[in-house]
């Protein structure tokens, strides 16, 4: 495996990529956090493909930080794993010539251990550069017009943790968790649709947040990845799930989960300031410029496989995904 260090940081996460790390020093020296060791096989088909052609292909890595530390044990052969630095993401990028067929297929298994995220985590210092980038708007995700019209005659509180949790109960009352086939619009995360519609799935829940929380200047971003069932054994992942996280201060993030708490009202308290450790993060960030760059425009966000043929993005309807997961003792 060829590895594309392109920082410090990124050299120290490329060697958690390999070696489990030890408990998240983020957690301090009280009460361990809940944890779960599992299995994750990420595959996928690409199918149609001309034969004559090569198709350059671009998947998600998991990270190592504090809140979940992560191990390739397998790999396509030829795949290499580059970083980009402005999103703190990993890719796992692979150029390939599809069998007679037209398919590609692929598969890459990790092993992760998840923490359960009670309080601040990401504690280590932010450049002012980069704390600016997280109170910029998105193209789905403004910080003004129509999202601040939730606002109207309210006063927030001045401390920011006070004003976001204003702002975390505000979408959670606006919005139902409902994906409806005959109403589309849902999961793009456009934070205008949202206000409009009040209904979507995760994405569009915490790109209303960010928009929000961007707009009263607390930072705030968007991670990418997989739920796994509360139950531990194995199966199948339907899909991707998405939560956010905000920056009150110096000190670190603090992470919510809001379209989870409008699916579990009894737990609405929990998912502001913490997360379960049922889940894999897979990438952050919005609007993505993939490395090595892609050809197509940047990506909304970036969960799924993405595939280009001569330059161009190959039909999403045309890649069929797997994800499974196994717990591990």
């Amino acid at each position: 495996m060829t590895l594309y260090p392109q920082s410090t940081h990124s050299m120290r996460t490329f060697a958690c990529l390999l070696a489990l790390a030890a408990v998240p020093a983020a957690f301090g020296a009280g009460e361990a956090p809940r944890s779960r060791t599992f299995r994750f096989t990420y595959a996928a088909t690409i199918t149609d493909l001309p034969t004559d052609t090569t198709a350059r292909v671009w998947l998600p890595v998991p990270p190592s930080n504090d809140e979940q530390s992560s191990r390739i044990e397998k790999m396509p052969a030829g795949a290499k794993i580059s970083y980009d630095p402005v999103n703190d993401n990993h890719y796992l990028y692979l150029e390939a010539k599809p069998g007679a067929d037209g398919k590609l297929s692929l598969e890459v298994v990790y092993r992760v251990k998840r923490y359960e995220l009670t309080g601040l985590t990401e504690t280590h210092p932010v450049s002012e550069e980069r704390i600016k980038r997280f109170l910029e708007p998105d193209s789905l995700v403004p910080t003004g017009g129509k999202p601040l019209k939730l606002l109207k005659g309210k006063t927030l509180p001045p401390d920011p943790k006070d004003k976001a949790r204003v702002l975390y109960d505000l979408v959670n009352s606006h919005m139902k968790y409902e994906k409806p086939k005959d109403k589309p619009g849902w999961g793009r995360g456009d934070a205008v649709w949202a206000c409009d519609n009040g209904f979507g799935n995760c994405s569009d829940f915490h790109s209303l947040f960010i928009s929000l929380a961007r707009a009263n200047k607390i930072p705030a971003k968007f991670e990418c990845g997989f739920p796994l069932p509360k139950k531990r054994g194995k199966g199948e992942i339907a899909g991707y799930h998405c939560w956010a996280k905000f920056r009150p201060s110096d000190k670190g993030w603090i992470g919510v989960d809001i379209s989870e708490a409008n699916q579990k009202p009894e737990l609405k308290d929990y998912y502001f300031g913490n997360l379960t450790e049922d889940r894999v993060a897979f990438s952050k960030g919005r609007d993505l410029v993939l490395v090595p760059k892609q050809d197509g425009k940047p990506l909304n966000f970036f969960i799924y496989p993405y595939i280009e043929v001569d330059g161009k993005p190959h039909a999403a309807d045309k890649i069929q995904k797997k994800f499974t997961f196994e717990d591990l003792p």
